[in-house]
């Protein structure tokens, strides 16, 4: 138990999982509580499925709020949401900062951040009291209906304006839109909801609005709850059961978060309990494709954290700020040079195999693992030859060449199975539960409730960050390619709050937080309300190994406070407040 291993969703999860679970250590760090724990731990609790599917085929009306999804792209839905703009339905977009999601909606909302839940809430209010949702549906599927009108009463535009500076007017206009499209209506469950400690409850809104619509399961409706479990479909090598583990997990889950599912746990905690030895000491930390030290807020703790630590090992293709400071970097190959395990979208189980040789020394996570295993004495967890041979064992249930899959590059899935039309859902009622008594147990409010969120002084900003379409999280910045066709990376402000401090496009400028400091250059934009201002992540790195990257921007992990949901434990990255002042030069 005194190793902790952390790695960041893909394809090889089961083998890192595998090596994890057989090692017999209960820390699992994974990077979901600094993107959708809330998001996720929201739906389970409402609908029984980590993230509904999305269905765009006959939207009319999409809401979305912050979800950005033509910069942080999913290659597919991002075109469906494309095509349906293309066609006519309506976006509205709550965003404080004019995104690219922004430019293409029908409709963009410049919210006070943290306050995306008071709007919300108005819009469930307006459409209970109204009888404006699908009620026929409701009355079938959904637990709470009885009491949500009253649950709702104090929850008025006019009280959301004072909140959100969203005309009352407005608010009601668009949650009497928003019903009258019916099961055509869809309000997006987001993505990187980790915003505020309030993230949990707006996504219990996002949920409400969905089942106030009538759009989940029903014929044409743009929510679906019918999602195939990962790897459905497939074989996988034969393995004895894990061994029992009696240890308490560092990051606090379950003991500490209760209602935080264990995949997802609470990364950003785990450094607490390393750097005070409670419940026990830590010793080692081994990372696959990761970067804890870019990723995490509060970058000096992290660096403690490391110093702490015995043995580090991270598995990697660059030598990214983390392997910088790792005692042993295990040099994985490249997405061109390797095969992973097949990836399972719709029909098809599609295949990535290498086209070029790997260089160096570097080789694929399926070999990786099954070696460390091995020579850990857990080579019954790996019962694969090589990389071939997995595959095969992958394919076997389907029938499927590994020789003609190659030459297609996928394999045909078969049908899922269907219920017979007979909604269900994986909850305690097996109904959607507006009104949880999970969370009432739990000893938090059964209904989407308003939390009011932290507001900066009036000499910070809310600090914004967001992901940009040119780069994948933190690992692309020392891409010479991607380098030559990115925007130099810059603190973004309100052009007239920027005149207002005597700055100017291009100054030089130091933002400040509670826990660190960085340097910048400023775009005086007309793109961001005037209490925000915005770094893109993935910046500031401190590894002389990346010689494209390093010191080229600022990292917003410098800056971010550590602030932690109770319910989700998701991260809360909006709700850090900085200062700007122009550099000394």
């Amino acid at each position: 138990e005194a190793m902790v291993f952390s790695s960041t969703h893909n394809l090889s999860q089961p083998l890192f999982e595998n090596l994890l679970y057989a090692f017999g250590s209960p820390n699992y760090g994974t990077q979901r509580s600094l993107c959708f724990n809330a998001m996720i731990t929201a739906f389970l609790l409402t609908y029984g499925i980590e993230e509904p599917s999305r269905n765009y085929e006959n939207v009319e009306y999409i809401l979305m709020v912050g979800r950005n999804m033509m910069e942080a792209i999913s290659t597919s839905e991002t075109g469906e949401l494309s095509r349906a703009i293309d066609r006519g339905a309506k976006l509205v977009y709550l965003d404080p900062r004019y995104t690219k999601t922004a430019s293409k909606a029908s409709e963009w909302i410049p919210i006070r951040p943290g306050t995306d839940l008071a709007f919300l809430l108005a819009m469930i209010n307006v459409i209970v009291t109204n009888e404006l949702a699908d009620c026929e549906f409701v009355k079938q599927y959904v637990i709470g209906c009885d009491g949500i009108i009253e649950a709702m009463q104090r929850y008025t535009p006019a009280w959301a304006e004072q909140i959100t500076g969203v005309p009352a007017a407005t608010i009601e206009r668009i949650a009497r839109e928003y019903a009258a499209a019916k099961h055509n209506a869809l309000a997006h469950p987001g993505w990187r909801t980790s915003n505020f400690i309030n993230s949990f409850q707006t996504e219990r809104a996002i949920a409400t609005l969905n089942a106030l619509s009538g759009n989940v399961l029903t014929p044409g409706g743009c929510l679906s709850t019918e999602v195939a479990a990962e790897g459905a479909g497939l074989g996988a090598p034969p393995q004895p059961p894990y061994p029992r583990v009696s240890a308490l997990r560092l990051d606090g889950t379950p003991w500490k978060y209760p209602l935080v599912p264990l995949k997802l746990g609470v990364f950003q905690e785990l450094r607490d309990a390393i750097l005070t030895g409670e419940p026990y000491q830590a010793h080692g930390w081994f990372i696959s494709r990761q970067n804890p030290i870019l990723a995490l807020p509060d970058r000096n703790k992290t660096l403690k954290a490391f110093e702490k630590m015995d043995f580090i090992v991270t598995v990697d293709i660059i030598m990214n700020d983390t392997a910088w400071f790792s005692d042993v970097v295990l040099p994985e190959a490249s997405y061109l040079e390797r095969y992973d395990p097949l990836l399972p979208v719709g029909d098809k189980a599609f295949i990535r195999q290498p086209v070029i040789e790997p260089q160096g020394e570097a080789k694929s996570a399926l070999w990786i693992y099954k070696q460390l295993g091995e020579r850990l004495g857990l080579g019954d967890y790996f019962q694969y030859q090589d990389e071939e041979d997995y595959l095969r064992q992958q394919l076997a249930p389907l029938g499927a060449d590994l020789d003609e899959v190659k030459k297609k590059g996928y394999a045909e899935m078969p049908e899922p199975e269907h219920n017979g039309g007979e909604i269900t859902f994986n909850t305690p009622s097996g109904k959607i539960e507006v009104y949880s008594e999970t969370l009432k147990n739990a000893g938090f409010s059964p209904w989407p409730t308003w939390e009011e969120p932290p507001m900066p002084a009036a000499d910070q900003f809310y600090l914004l960050t967001g992901k940009v379409a040119q780069h994948t999280q933190f690992g692309t910045q020392n891409n010479q390619l991607l380098h030559k066709y990115s925007d130099e990376p810059r603190l973004w402000m309100n052009a007239r709050t920027a005149a207002q401090k005597g700055l100017k496009d291009g100054d030089w400028v130091v933002i400040t937080s509670e826990v660190g400091k960085a340097h910048s250059k400023l775009l005086a934009t007309e793109a961001i309300r005037p209490d925000c201002v915005y770094l893109t992540p993935g910046y500031g790195h401190i590894s002389k190994g990346l010689t494209t990257a390093f010191g080229i921007g600022a990292s917003d992990s410098a800056l971010h406070v550590t602030y932690t949901d109770p319910i989700s434990g998701g991260q809360a990255l909006s709700q850090t407040f900085v200062t700007v002042e122009k550099a000394q030069v």
